[in-house]
């Protein structure tokens, strides 16, 4: 993904100006034209600023899955009621208690005001409304049926947040672990070995090599804990800084799915993702190559984004669906084989709708052995600090206690 500039108007001539992110400047131009805009000039922005980009929104903040799973099924119910559109955005704002969603809705409302579209006026907002959530809302404008493009959306947030609560809750024992762990191996080189320290020094013997890895590691902690922190935090930031260049994400995004025991839950999530997108936006009326650059950036993942991208290439090129869905490479058979199902059925939603079913599936079942699977990684971890810790203070000790025993 990138930051792109642009100039654009809109139906009415007015000039827009502004930056958005897209994987590429084509997904960027598909972006302003399904906000309603015709792209005057459209560049990418330098390196430098993207950076500052992602900084200045990482600051002024988004939205938490269960606010946007609030807000869609609100208007999804005032607008079941029959109540205008201007008038549901203008009493959500009065009454939100989030201030970035209130500054947000007033705006919209003010745009409606000037005669734009519910999803032209929410597009101007893409750190809080992702492309996903303007696409659906579009496509509920054009057909008429606002109030099932909110319920698709309520739906698929409410998914999100309850396989985020899931992973939470299985990732929390195995991380207060380690952070324990962290906590142990600081006062240990902090304290408790430089006490040891002098008493091994003038035993005058040669120590075992436990004992001289103890002392060296609580040597370093104590003399250089200082430019320790400094070199982590300048790495930290030097990271950063280069997964927020497009291939230093992709690479990032690959690595992340390659990590053993969490690369393929991570992976499962955000192919459950896609289909959930997928299946919502072909059910909604989205051209399929609309739907696939759509639901590709919803993977929030640069590895599958273009894998997904490059499948969308591929059925411009007069390929099948399942034809390039096997060539990307990231789906499995099973999948593979529903494409192929719903393409001679001609129920393509239905089946990738399955599909992601099946993730969804796999995914229960892998958080649910998520920590079965990470404790005994922990167990031996921990094994070998004590074994070591053990070693190393304790037999020099009993060196000196046979030393004593023989005088």
């Amino acid at each position: 993904m990138a930051f792109y500039r642009y100039k654009a108007r809109n139906r009415q001539g007015q000039l827009h100006e502004g930056r958005l992110e897209a994987a590429s400047v084509q997904a960027a131009g598909e972006s302003l034209a399904n906000a309603g805009l015709i792209p005057v000039e459209l560049s990418e922005a330098g390196r430098g600023t993207k950076t500052w980009l992602q900084l200045r929104q990482f600051l002024k903040g988004g939205l938490k899955p269960e606010v946007l799973l609030i807000l869609s099924r609100q208007f999804a119910s005032l607008t079941r009621a029959g109540i205008p559109i201007l008038r549901i955005v203008e009493g959500l704002g009065d009454t939100t208690d989030n201030k970035v969603l209130r500054e947000a809705l007033t705006e919209v409302g003010q745009a409606l005001n000037q005669g734009q579209t519910l999803a032209n006026a929410l597009a101007a907002h893409p750190h809080i409304f992702n492309s996903l959530f303007v696409s659906l809302v579009e496509v509920g404008e054009s057909t008429g049926q606002l109030e099932q493009a909110f319920l698709q959306l309520a739906h698929y947030y409410q998914l999100e947040l309850d396989t985020r609560r899931r992973v939470k809750a299985a990732i929390r024992y195995p991380l207060f672990v380690c952070l324990a762990m962290i906590a142990a191996m600081t006062v240990l080189n902090l304290y408790v070995i430089p006490a040891f320290s002098g008493i091994f020094a003038r035993m005058g013997t040669e120590l075992p090599w436990t004992t001289r890895f103890l002392l060296g590691t609580s040597h370093f902690f104590v003399n250089y804990i200082g430019h320790l922190l400094v070199a982590l935090a300048l790495a930290a930031v030097l990271l950063w800084r280069y997964i927020a260049t497009p291939a230093g994400r992709y690479r990032w995004h690959r690595l992340q799915l390659r990590i053993p025991i969490v690369g393929p839950l991570v992976k499962r999530i955000l192919l459950a993702r896609f289909c959930r997108s997928f299946a919502m936006m072909l059910a909604a009326g989205v051209p399929i190559t609309r739907v696939l650059t759509l639901a590709g950036s919803a993977t929030d993942n640069a590895f599958l984004t273009r894998a997904i991208l490059g499948m969308g290439e591929g059925l411009a090129s007069g390929s099948s669906l399942s034809a390039v869905a096997a060539r990307s490479g990231v789906f499995t058979p099973l999948i593979l084989q529903m494409f192929r199902v719903g393409e001679e059925t001609g129920r393509v939603d239905e089946m990738v709708m399955e599909a992601g079913r099946f993730y969804e599936e796999e995914v229960d079942y892998d958080i649910a052995n998520l920590t079965a699977r990470i404790e005994p990684i922990l167990i031996v971890a921990i094994s070998i600090m004590v074994l070591i810790l053990a070693l190393g203070i304790f037999t020099p000790m009993w060196d000196m206690v046979n030393v004593a025993q023989g005088r």
